[in-house]
């Protein structure tokens, strides 16, 4: 089958990768002039199967009133005249019920826990590198109230039987040696052992190299303006390089995917999410992080490349706007000095924002539509990376028509319906 993929991050190219390896002819298309330009190119660095977790969950409506007026929050929101905005946020509190989130973890986990599995045969298939490490995340709790709130986590953890361990102080201690030099600012740990770090720019550009190997077409600098359809189909992708046809379409745009899929009459709840990080030489490799921390406080995530650390965090409601005020940038920049102070250079910190393809249920949407002939693979969040294999592979073998590894009911856009 001609296969035509929409989108050249992370998503894209691995689900270029499995439908190549499945015997398509596979071409993808992208504005940008190389893979991983937008919101893969310098995200937290987390493969985090464990922490897959819906941002909508019970207690954050009464949370988010009191961050909208903290400094350093891990949500902010700047009011735009999209009524889009206003709906989206409607449906996620919508699930900030005990019922919704406990339905919302576990379809994050079922993928998360596939996707564990894809990439670790991937890289064992393939060799391929990218400054990964497999040493696990560690969640920080600052308080013990924050201990007791996870245990629904824990629960449900348990149930599709993630490898995880709830440490104190002197358990972090042993996988996270640096963080002796500030103990006494947390009270406990949640360890998820099979969680992993790496480079995501480098592993996309590196899985694009070796999509290219197996015949597959890149169009970059190519700009898309619309879907055509008929009776049922899509008949084509309108480009600035002219009408491109397929016999099967996938679009995996990200945050633009909604704007794409409203031209046919699809309502995508996807809303771009901005996000912040910083990247900033390590200095003294003894006072910096092992693998990856979490600080659950500020939801900010502190991760060890080779020689860099790598800092993300924030989640601010403002549209498509890529504007980097200080103070955001102020807030990752201070939760790294807090819990990792000697570990890297601050002042030589690069700095990046980026959009997440955000759903009202944290869920991605992977699967059919209502044409024959276009699928989804879209609306990953924070998880882009961490769910990338996964959702890919599913969706490579409901394209193929072949018996998927994990049921994929619940997980297309029907659910919205």
């Amino acid at each position: 089958m001609n296969i035509l993929i929409l989108g050249s991050g992370v998503v894209g190219v691995t689900t270029a990768y499995y439908l190549a390896k499945q015997g398509h002819e596979v071409t993808v298309v992208d504005r940008q002039d190389s893979p991983a330009m937008e919101t893969s190119h310098a995200n937290a660095g987390q493969v985090s199967f464990g922490y897959s977790t819906p941002w909508a969950a019970p207690g954050i409506p009464f949370k988010a009133m009191k961050w909208l007026t903290q400094t350093h929050a891990p949500l902010k929101m700047s009011a735009t005249l999209d009524p889009f905005q206003y709906a989206w946020m409607t449906q996620m509190l919508a699930n900030c019920t005990e019922s919704r989130y406990a339905v919302n973890k576990a379809r994050m986990v079922r993928v998360s826990e596939y996707a564990r599995l894809s990439i670790d045969a991937l890289r064992e298939e393939t060799g391929i590198r990218y400054e990964d490490r497999q040493q696990g995340l560690t969640q920080l709790f600052r308080t013990e109230k924050q201990v007791e709130a996870v245990q629904k986590d824990i629960a449900v953890l348990r149930d599709f039987g993630v490898d995880f361990q709830e440490l104190d102080m002197d358990g972090v201690l042993q996988y996270e040696p640096a963080l002796g030099r500030v103990k006494d600012k947390f009270v406990g740990g949640l360890r998820m052992v099979g969680d992993q770090t790496g480079d995501c720019y480098a592993f996309t550009n590196k899985l694009a190299d070796l999509c290219k190997e197996m015949g597959v077409k890149f169009m970059f600098d190519t700009e898309i303006h619309g879907l055509q359809d008929k009776a049922g189909e899509v008949t084509g992708v309108k480009t600035s390089a002219g009408t491109l046809t397929a016999d099967h379409y996938v679009v995996a745009m990200g945050s633009f995917s909604r704007q794409l899929m409203k031209q046919v009459g699809i309502d995508l709840p996807v809303y771009p999410i901005k996000g912040y990080s910083l990247t900033m030489p390590i200095t003294d490799y003894d006072a910096a992080p092992a693998s990856t921390v979490m600080d659950e406080t500020y939801k900010v995530a502190i991760t060890r490349f080779d020689d860099r650390i790598r800092v993300a965090g924030t989640a601010e409601l403002s549209g498509y706007n890529l504007e980097m005020p200080q103070k955001r940038l102020d807030t990752i920049s201070m939760v790294v000095s807090d819990v990792f102070p000697d570990g890297g250079d601050i002042s030589q910190a690069e700095y990046w924002t980026g959009l997440r393809p955000m759903t009202p249920d944290g869920t991605p949407i992977i699967g059919k539509t209502k044409f024959s002939n276009l699928s989804l693979n879209t609306g990953h969040g924070t998880l882009g990376w961490t769910m990338s294999c996964g959702s890919s592979r599913l969706l490579a073998d409901l394209i193929s028509g072949n018996e998927t590894g994990i049921d994929p009911a619940d997980l297309d856009v029907a659910r919205y319906n």
